[in-house]
């Protein structure tokens, strides 16, 4: 985890820890022993194990809660490591302590849940016990390794939840610009749903459940961790804009490399989460203080989001 940037190709933007940067990063970490009030926590990472501490966490605080645990998979996560285990075993560790979050939330909470093709039935199973489970997201991973006897797997769900009828829902902010490929005119000779700019044309759509422009962090992305699994800040973005407003709190139990408390931050909302491992707490506390001077997120510009590969030069001098 402590790398020089004199080990890294030339263009690669890895985000990388000196020693002396994890000292005195890892001084702005907490530790909570006792029932914490909301103040204590609110924009702080809690580097702690997950198991310890939520019995600690204030009740009735979150608006948002975003869930990526590690899934049913042999994975090893810097000093941590999660072994494949029976898919009924995987369900009870589940549900564990996924019932004693459903005490943190608000009445109006979203809750968004992570999974592959392999665990997802089980957190469907545990969701639906404590939450009204309003839909599937399933988003491309355009990474992945091919397989001879079998489909490539290069997507993962995402179970969309709410805990009553009364939530918050922002269609507007999570529209998506997309390319024009048969652009229609009507009887007028104006274009009819799209907007011509030039070069380009394109238009302005309702967000799905199939999300098929994020990319992966890479080598080359300043946002680009050494956490294995790292989420895209384009994927949490979509997320938090359509199920929270400025100013509400959003927590993440499992935070890795801390792109949920990044793109809060960005974003301007409150947030908090837990991460055992001290290493990729402070790339997440580092993240979020450069998130102060540079608020920007790949593939969302101007308030919308763009399809993967179209934002060109002449897109930004348009927008």
């Amino acid at each position: 985890m402590n790398k020089s940037p004199e080990k890294f190709a030339p263009n690669n933007r890895t985000l990388f820890l000196s020693i002396k940067e994890k000292k005195d990063l890892s001084k702005k970490l907490i530790k909570i022993k006792n029932k914490a009030a909301e103040q204590e926590i609110k924009n702080k990472i809690i580097n702690q194990n997950l198991f310890n501490t939520i019995d600690f966490l204030p009740d009735k605080f979150i608006d948002l809660l975003f869930v990526d645990p590690p899934y049913n998979l042999n994975k090893k996560f810097n000093s941590n490591s999660f072994k494949e285990i029976d898919l009924n075993d995987y369900e009870v560790w589940f549900d564990s302590w996924f019932n004693k979050l459903i005490q943190k939330l608000k009445q109006n909470a979203s809750v968004y849940i992570c999974g592959d093709w392999n665990s997802s039935p089980a957190l469907f199973n545990i969701a639906q016990k404590y939450l009204i489970i309003r839909n599937r997201i399933t988003w491309e991973r355009e990474k992945g390794r091919g397989a001879k006897s079998n489909w490539k797997n290069c997507s993962e769900d995402i179970w969309y939840c709410t805990k009553s009828n009364n939530y918050t829902f922002n269609v507007d902010d999570v529209k998506i610009k997309r390319k024009v490929l048969a652009p229609y005119k009507d009887k007028n000779g104006l274009p009819k749903d799209w907007v011509n700019s030039g070069d380009n044309t394109f238009r302005i759509t309702f967000p799905s459940n199939l999300w098929t422009d994020i990319t992966i962090p890479f080598w080359s992305m300043p946002e680009n961790t050494d956490h294995p699994t790292q989420k895209p800040e384009k994927l949490l973005a979509k997320i938090i804009l359509a199920s929270t407003n400025k100013g509400d709190f959003v927590f993440d139990p499992f935070l890795g490399s801390g792109t949920t408390a990044v793109v809060s931050k960005k974003l301007g909302r409150n947030f908090s989460g837990i991460e055992i491992d001290k290493d990729f707490c402070c790339i997440a506390q580092k993240r979020i203080e450069l998130a102060e001077k540079n608020k920007s997120i790949q593939g969302y510009y101007n308030n919308v989001f763009w399809e993967r590969n179209t934002l060109s030069e002449i897109n930004r001098k348009v927008k």
